[in-house]
């Protein structure tokens, strides 16, 4: 598209990586993204020709993509690092998404009647890619993530992606910002995708528009410390989910995790790495950490709490289930009594951020129970989760998808 507007005395503030012009066009305001590679057109001294290509395709980024994002990846945390591409899709009526391209990464736009804003009508999902030592990408389970936010969406009354065009927004925004992927050993590329209901509401009801977001940070270690074992606290008064398959708790709706912030801030401020979460009907059995499942180990049982839509059906929980029974131990998946935390020779977590991270202690009540720094178990399942996923061990269970 070729538009001319006069941009006589106007300067243009830097966005991130992008930059936005405010413009009118026959009486009707409107704003611009446009990307880094605009070319501006000598024309006479009062007018400027103004020309770019969006959205942005793999072509464009073929120049960028070749050199490291990053120098030395060593102290790489898990903070948010601007990456060069997102990747945005919209539906509104009619209920399909369509239309989907890249577009460089910055600030995204919403009215302040977005129903999201309003009424946190929003999913999350979160997923990793690995770089291999001959250069090429794995993503783990991508279509996993599919469905689970094709589930969550219908829960939130909102339409979603196919499974195939997540998976393929997904291929595209890594390849896009394949020199954000940490060499192997240095960490993972964190893709996290976005749901929303942008559309703009008064009322409580459905947005009439949605937005699909994927993009992609580079990130190490969740914890402080690596992969050491954490601490933990029992929480018996704030609850992360509403009782029974009614709730939320199941899927990864935005407003599940800003209603246990306040734990988790007293938690570490005490010291401690995070909160384990009982039922809210009797105060009782476990449920999961703020962003993890949780498994407790008897001899050669592996315990953790059953599903029943108070609990997120992790993926990394799910892998587990499978390569521990495949080695040997025998997985139940029951209501677990909090008691039980002082019986169990080892307890650990797993995620999409910790893959499976072993639990080192945890307090409920006036009472500390302590694991020690041996966890066999979990550092066993922990290597044959991430050889699966760094591309180091066969995949047998056909659980990756190799980009190039």
């Amino acid at each position: 598209m070729q538009i001319s507007v006069d941009f006589t005395g106007t300067t243009f503030p830097r966005c991130c990586s992008s930059q936005r012009f405010r413009i009118c066009l026959q009486n009707r305001c409107c704003v611009l993204q446009v990307p880094d590679r605009l070319s501006f057109t000598p024309s006479p001294p009062s007018s400027m020709s103004c020309s770019w290509r969006h959205p942005a395709t793999l072509a464009d980024t073929h120049g960028e993509t070749s050199q490291p994002a990053i120098t030395s990846w060593e102290n790489l945390g898990f903070d948010p690092v601007p990456t060069d591409y997102m990747y945005i899709m919209k539906c509104s009526e009619g209920g399909r998404f369509k239309d989907g391209g890249l577009q460089r990464f910055g600030n995204i736009e919403l009215i302040p009647s977005a129903c999201v804003l309003n009424y946190g009508q929003g999913i999350i999902e979160g997923l990793k890619a690995y770089k291999k030592q001959d250069g090429s990408i794995l993503l783990f389970r991508p279509e996993e993530n599919g469905l689970r936010i094709k589930v969550g969406a219908d829960r939130m009354c909102m339409p979603a992606p196919t499974v195939e065009q997540f998976v393929d927004a997904v291929k595209l925004t890594v390849l896009a910002n394949k020199r954000w992927v940490p060499p192997p050993d240095r960490g993972f590329l964190n893709i996290r995708t976005l749901l929303l209901g942008t559309g703009p509401v008064l009322s409580l009801t459905p947005a009439p528009e949605f937005t699909f977001f994927v993009y992609v940070t580079p990130v190490g270690n969740y914890f402080k410390g690596g992969l050491k074992p954490i601490n933990l606290v029992v929480e018996s008064k704030t609850k992360r989910a509403t009782p029974g398959p009614g709730g939320v708790g199941c899927v990864k709706a935005i407003g599940n995790y800003a209603g246990i912030l306040k734990a988790q801030v007293a938690a570490k401020e005490n010291g401690l790495s995070d909160v384990l979460y009982l039922d809210s009907v009797h105060n009782r059995y476990l449920e999961e950490l703020s962003t993890a499942n949780v498994f407790i180990v008897k001899g050669k049982t592996i315990s953790t709490p059953v599903l029943g839509g108070t609990i997120l059906p992790g993926i990394s929980r799910k892998s587990i289930i499978d390569i521990a029974r495949s080695q040997g131990f025998q997985v139940e998946e029951r209501l677990v009594s909090v008691e039980e935390l002082f019986d169990a020779d080892e307890v650990f977590c797993t995620g999409n951020a910790v893959s499976v991270l072993p639990i080192g202690s945890i307090t409920y009540l006036d009472k500390r129970v302590d694991y020690g720094e041996n966890g066999s178990v979990s550092q066993q399942l922990y290597s044959a989760l991430t050889d699966i996923q760094r591309g180091l061990a066969e995949d047998k269970m056909g659980w990756t998808v190799i980009l190039k």
